[in-house]
């Protein structure tokens, strides 16, 4: 199970979210309460271990802003949202890996999307993001948030899982998803074992304050989330999607 903790603001937080067991740290470059600079995440990743990934969370954000926010903050993936998905892949997403040489660290693109209570047209967004994984490598993974008018991520609102389970459980074997919204330590248990997702994604619902996370908070969800993996592995069960 991939666990991010997203929203970091400040190298206490990413390291006690290291300790806990996270394999990636998120860090946010757009309008938000947690938004950083590139070079305050310079000085947050330089004493992560190269083991964790650090990912940089763009809205409507240009290629070259994206190239030079990786190098500069050290980078190893971004998490893209903002794009119209009728046609679902971005196109930045293949703009960002046509550049992967000018950026100094492998990097992973996941793609963000947003689940707005119609199963049909959630189920045709993941069939299309799988066909195009299959014809290259542009993204690397799908983060599923919660569709609410006038954000693009960051929502903190859970959407409707049973709604979303066929479709998370038809395209998991081919899709590296990643469940985002409303995640708690109460609840990540239950996200798991409804949509047996490759990854979960949180960030307020382990903070105390906006930007600031609650050590307690951080170590239980990602307790909870290691212990609903395990149930699947005893079960014989392998959470979806794991590669």
């Amino acid at each position: 199970m991939w666990i991010k903790i997203c929203g970091i603001t400040q190298v206490e937080d990413a390291q006690l979210a290291v300790e806990a067991g996270a394999d990636a740290i998120g860090f946010v470059f757009a309008e938000s309460p947690r938004r950083v600079t590139p070079e305050t995440v310079r000085e947050i990743t330089r004493e992560l271990p190269p083991s964790v990934e650090k990912i940089g969370v763009f809205v409507h954000a240009g290629t070259e802003e994206i190239v030079s926010t990786c190098n500069i903050a050290g980078l190893s993936g971004v998490q893209l949202h903002g794009e119209s998905f009728a046609s679902p892949v971005s196109s930045q997403a293949s703009e960002v890996q046509a550049r992967r040489t000018k950026i100094s660290t492998p990097l992973r693109v996941i793609q963000a999307i947003r689940y707005d209570g119609n199963s049909t047209s959630f189920a045709l967004q993941l069939r299309a993001l799988r066909a195009q994984s299959a014809a290259g490598d542009d993204v690397h993974a799908v983060l599923v948030d919660t569709q609410m008018a006038g954000k693009q991520g960051g929502t903190g609102t859970s959407f409707d899982w049973r709604a979303a389970q066929e479709s998370f459980l038809q395209q998991a074997p081919h899709l590296q998803l990643i469940v985002a919204g409303g995640l708690r330590p109460e609840n990540v248990r239950h996200a798991i074992q409804t949509l047996q997702p490759w990854g979960v994604d949180v960030s307020s619902g382990v903070e105390s304050f906006p930007g600031r996370k609650d050590p307690q908070r951080v170590r239980e969800f990602i307790r909870a989330a290691r212990a609903a993996e395990l149930e699947f592995t005893e079960a014989g069960r392998p959470t979806a999607g794991r590669i």
